[in-house]
């Protein structure tokens, strides 16, 4: 019998009523606009809805990173401007030097943390670790890519002072945009989000990062695959590729429209000479350069990783970078601003120039040698010829070699130590310009040394600095990346490809010394900070092929029974805090028939009464495992034999977590990534 209804509960649901009607006039005229709508939704999504939204992704960073950059070079002219009218007052000058550097980077550092502390670094080792399949929302969380936007702009708007550049960091920024545009597509499509939608956006975000740095997308699809990537579906290359065209060529784009440039071209446009770029007996002095490079990248790595492990480690630093972030960045760049002060040491360094203007006249296409009279003696710049950049590299107190080695051997400690900064920032720019420069020294060397070029059947032809400079840039940073693909990227930024040749045997001479000594700059990080990332094997260790299973897994293993009862369960989730439990067929048959999770046991206790509670609870009593929970089951199971080569191969391909280990059957153990990670380790360092 229903409950008669008051006349005032019947008054105030019709006037809710008429209240909501009131707001939505002409409901006919609505459905038909909602029609319309869904019909053209049909229509657009025909095609696929991928396009649209990759489209969008790489459009959006292309906007993002040029008003970033026209950005950044207003601030930097506003601060050269201010350098150079207050006056010859030394006093002044060196505060006008120090303190606008100070001012951005702390700012960039205090903001980024107080908003998110994951907003520190490139993010490119959490963006590894999250396409592993480990779980880090923070980092890909939206409030992070407004953080970063700012607090990297601050940090580029500090100039080569710092010595910082964007590339890793948009590309964690390219990530939270995929990640949000990912959300918003399950909200256009009413679907449900899908992890491996979101995986497809995510590769194609780290080749937009790229593209829209360099405007090169080919060797952004590539050096995104080789960067971030263990294992490559095919299937995902096409969505690199758009994307990172589109965004390419808005980025482009956007510079003619600024009159930046008259039509899209090269963001390094050099202009060397293509119908003989280079000897052939010059390879020799490639293989060398390609070597020099290896060898110094494996020195840069290692004493990064030290550095950033003993800034950690140290009492007062970490203390520093515990509590007051700022107050380390501002002491930091207090050193690095006071040294490339330019009337002091600044002047050997060509510390004026930016990070655009130091390649711009490392891939200058003349012979320093010949602008410079007695180049190898101490020469100023001709004071008639118009300004250029490479003129900073001039000075009256040493010569153009003494600037080049100068500068090489300061900026390898100073880079080291600006990778400390917690602030956003990139690390694939800088060793690209250091690589440039140890290739400028070696190719003027070279120059110097055969004035007339070297003697190939009958003609000669000059050596041209500039070809070694490109390749000491793709041998250097792909030697401290451990990619191949910035030989292309180097002929794509600078859209010469006449020296394509020499550079791609440099930067495999370099990546051949320094993958077999160090981990890659990246890998390093990771390390460091300690993410749940799995080390590779390397090729050499062939006993990881003889180490089996059995002798690393884990063989205490927390398993339920089918029939385990109340006091069962809670035992076991008291005993371990695992995601999931295997379920054995009984406790007498250890035959392994699936595994059920936390959550679902977690429910079975809530819903069923304690054997022991009161008989005044309104619950079911305690039943088994078997029939109250949903048992999933086993995918993969390992064997006792199988090679760690294997298993590792498995968990990278597969992005597993943890993995059983039965034999004929039944469980005997289990495989997560710690021990796995601890099996490669002992290979790798033996007792």
């Amino acid at each position: 019998m229903k409950r008669p209804v008051p006349a005032e509960e019947e008054e105030e649901e019709e006037r809710v009523f008429v209240s909501e009607q009131s707001w939505r006039p002409c409901p006919k005229a609505r459905r038909r606009l909602r029609g319309c709508l869904e019909w053209v939704k049909r229509q657009l999504f025909r095609v696929g809805e991928d396009w649209y939204f990759l489209f969008i992704l790489g459009v959006l960073m292309a906007l993002i990173s040029f008003m970033m950059d026209l950005l950044v070079s207003r601030l930097y002219e506003a601060h050269r401007w201010l350098y150079q009218e207050i006056g010859d007052v030394l006093v002044l000058k060196y505060l006008s030097w120090t303190i606008y550097p100070i001012v951005m980077a702390t700012f960039s550092t205090g903001f980024s943390q107080s908003i998110t502390p994951h907003s520190g670094g490139s993010g490119i080792p959490e963006l590894k670790t999250i396409l592993t399949g480990v779980v880090l929302e923070d980092y890909l969380a939206i409030k992070n890519f407004g953080a970063k936007v700012v607090g990297l702009t601050c940090t580029l708007a500090a100039g080569s002072t710092v010595f910082l550049g964007k590339v890793g960091s948009c590309i964690h920024l390219s990530a939270m945009a995929a990640v949000y545009l990912g959300k918003m597509r399950t909200s256009v499509m009413k679907e449900y989000e899908n992890k491996f939608k979101q995986n497809e956006m995510l590769v194609a975000a780290q080749a937009v990062g790229v593209a829209t740095v360099f405007g090169a997308p080919i060797s952004g699809v590539l050096f995104s695959i080789e960067v971030m990537s263990s294992h490559f579906a095919v299937r995902d290359y096409w969505r690199g590729f758009f994307s990172a065209t589109c965004g390419a060529f808005m980025f482009r784009l956007l510079a003619v429209f600024n009159s930046e440039q008259e039509t899209i071209a090269a963001i390094f446009k050099t202009d060397l000479k293509v119908d003989f770029p280079f000897d052939l007996l010059e390879t020799f002095f490639f293989v060398i350069l390609g070597a020099v490079c290896g060898l110094l990248a494996c020195a840069y790595l290692f004493c990064q990783r030290w550095l950033l492990a003993a800034v950690r480690e140290n009492r007062l630093t970490a203390k520093l970078l515990a509590t007051d972030k700022p107050i380390y960045t501002a002491l930091v760049v207090l050193l690095l601003a006071s040294i490339t002060f330019p009337p002091g040491l600044g002047q050997l360094m060509a510390s004026r120039l930016t990070m655009k203007e130091y390649l711009i006249s490392l891939f200058d296409n003349r012979t320093w040698a010949l602008l410079v009279p007695n180049a190898s003696s101490l020469a100023a710049p001709p004071p008639k010829e118009p300004w250029a950049p490479w003129q900073e590299w001039c000075h009256p107190s040493a010569t153009i070699f003494g600037t080049l080695a100068f500068f090489l051997v300061m900026k390898f400690w100073m880079l080291i130590l600006a990778t400390t900064l917690p602030l956003p920032a990139g690390y694939f720019m800088p060793v690209f310009v250091y690589g440039a420069a140890i290739g400028r020294l070696l190719g003027e060397t070279v120059a110097l040394l055969f004035p007339q070029g070297i003697h190939s059947e009958g003609a000669l032809h000059p050596i041209i600095p500039s070809g070694y400079a490109l390749a000491g840039a793709a041998a250097f940073s792909g030697a401290v990346t451990h990619c191949i693909s910035t030989a292309l990227l180097v002929c794509e930024a600078t859209g010469h490809l006449g020296h394509a040749l020499p550079v791609t045997v440099a930067v495999l001479v370099a990546n051949a010394v320094a993958q077999k000594h160090q981990p890659s700059f990246y890998e390093g990080t990771i390390i460091v900070k300690k993410l749940p990332y799995l080390p590779r094997i390397r090729s050499r260790h062939m006993a990881s092929y003889q180490v089996v299973v059995e002798e690393f897994m884990e063989r205490r293993v927390v398993a339920l029974a089918k029939g385990s009862g109340f006091g069962e369960v809670l035992e076991a989730l008291d005993a371990s805090a695992d995601a999931e439990y295997p379920v054995l067929e009984s406790a007498g048959s250890p035959t392994l028939v699936g595994t059920v999770s936390r959550a679902q046991l977690v429910a079975f206790l809530q819903s069923h009464k304690h054997p022991q509670a009161p008989q005044g609870e309104k619950l079911p009593p305690a039943g088994t495992l078997g029939e109250s929970c949903a048992i999933e089951p086993v995918m993969f199971q390992l064997l006792p034999w199988t090679s760690l080569h294997q298993a590792h191969h498995l968990f990278e391909l597969l992005r597993l977590q943890r993995i059983f280990v039965t034999r004929f059957g039944e469980l005997v153990g289990a495989v997560s990534r710690a021990e796995l990670r601890r099996a490669i380790e002992e290979l790798a360092n033996p007792k």
